[in-house]
């Protein structure tokens, strides 16, 4: 069996077990695992390794891009402002961003934003990669086109630029970008070694990402007037591209957190434990109640799937997610397979995080099993 570190108490060595397991079978290279159950830690757990050539162990304090495990710290952003009276969930964006109110976009509402309702889920293309680097240039591409449906109606995945428009928020109600507003309002005071980029002094402990199987459809046979095929030639979608220098340092929420179990889990279990962390105060109750306002329940428009959202943070479906607990939970994960979900009903947090990304988007075969196992242990 392969060595895994960390602790775990004794009511969860099953789960300690499923990460052996997978890291044997080579179906995991390197990942991380947490469980917090209000607010006791009882599984932090790691191993594998860090590098595709197996010569540098998964260690205590290596991070890793979480792709779109970063909204949810994102959305958590946004919700703090929510919380301070700084931003109105359900006032059109442009009372913040004038700018935005271009090409019909005035009716477009914070709360669209949050929930992937807003019907701008991607850039007209041409769009590089490489642009969402420039942060004026993507913003000022995004306030500038028109929607690609009605908002409101649908969700549509705002997969690569939801990040840079609640950002965008962010920056003009508090005049910080949000990598620092996170940095300064949330990682550090919870001491969370989480950050949206990575600054350089952190890159020999980051786990590159090894990208996984292209995705499970060909493009060029969509309908290009699609938000499917807009989201995703919007840019073009490039997993290597998070192992390059100007990935890590750009500002870019819905991407390029970089963190472990540990820390997003930190961070995230601020919901699941009323908004207050030892002590640190970043919501309060009637601010996260703001979460499970049910914006839309269907069919997603990009993804394809039925999914629930609600605002800032999808809620249970049974068909997509059957795994994520019915009744006040919350959850979203990223590319290749990481994943955070909160469970308030029983103020239980669960977090992972690998650096070998599986097939598909919303989670993967892997943080379903460890999701599965974790229940069975807390059963």
């Amino acid at each position: 069996m392969v060595d895994v570190s960390g602790s775990c108490d004794a009511r969860f060595e099953a789960v300690k077990d499923a990460l052996a397991e997978q890291l044997a079978s080579g179906n995991e290279l390197g990942a991380s695992i947490v469980v917090d159950i209000d607010g006791d830690t009882v599984v932090d757990i790691w191993g594998g390794w860090r590098d595709a050539d197996r010569r540098s162990p998964w260690a205590e304090n290596t991070i890793a891009n979480v792709w779109s495990t970063t909204k949810t710290v994102t959305s958590l952003a946004a919700l703090m402002l929510v919380d301070r009276g700084r931003l109105d969930p359900y006032a059109p964006v442009a009372r913040y961003w004038p700018e935005f109110a271009e090409n019909g976009k005035e009716h477009i509402e914070v709360r669209h934003i949050l929930s992937h309702t807003s019907g701008v889920s991607g850039w007209e293309a041409p769009f590089a990669l490489t642009d969402m680097y420039d942060w004026d240039f993507s913003t000022k591409r995004l306030a500038a086109q028109k929607p690609w449906w009605e908002p409101g109606t649908a969700s549509g995945y705002h997969a690569s630029n939801q990040g840079h428009l609640v950002g965008e928020l962010v920056r003009r109600v508090t005049g910080r970008h949000l990598k620092t507003f996170v940095a300064e309002e949330i990682a550090g005071p919870l001491a969370a070694d989480f950050q949206i980029g990575a600054v350089e002094t952190d890159w020999e402990r980051i786990a590159p990402v090894v990208p996984p199987p292209p995705l499970p459809f060909d493009l060029n046979a969509l309908d290009q007037d699609s938000p499917v095929y807009k989201t995703f030639t919007g840019p073009p979608a490039d997993a290597a591209a998070a192992n390059t220098p100007g990935w890590r340092r750009a500002d870019m929420g819905a991407l390029n957190g970089h963190g472990n179990a540990r820390s997003v889990a930190r961070i995230l279990k601020s919901l699941a434990l009323g908004g207050t962390v030892d002590g640190v105060r970043l919501l309060s109750p009637d601010t996260i109640d703001v979460i499970f306002d049910e914006q839309s329940h269907g069919p997603d428009l990009v993804l394809g799937v039925p999914l629930r959202f609600g605002i800032g943070y999808a809620l249970p479906e049974t068909e997509t997610v059957p795994y994520v607990p019915q009744g006040r939970a919350c959850y979203w994960g990223g590319w290749g397979g990481s994943l955070i979900l909160m469970d308030l009903d029983t103020r239980t947090t669960i977090s992972y995080v690998m650096n070998k990304m599986a097939p598909g988007i919303i989670g993967s075969d892997r943080s379903e099993d460890y999701v599965r196992v974790i229940h069975s242990c807390l059963a």
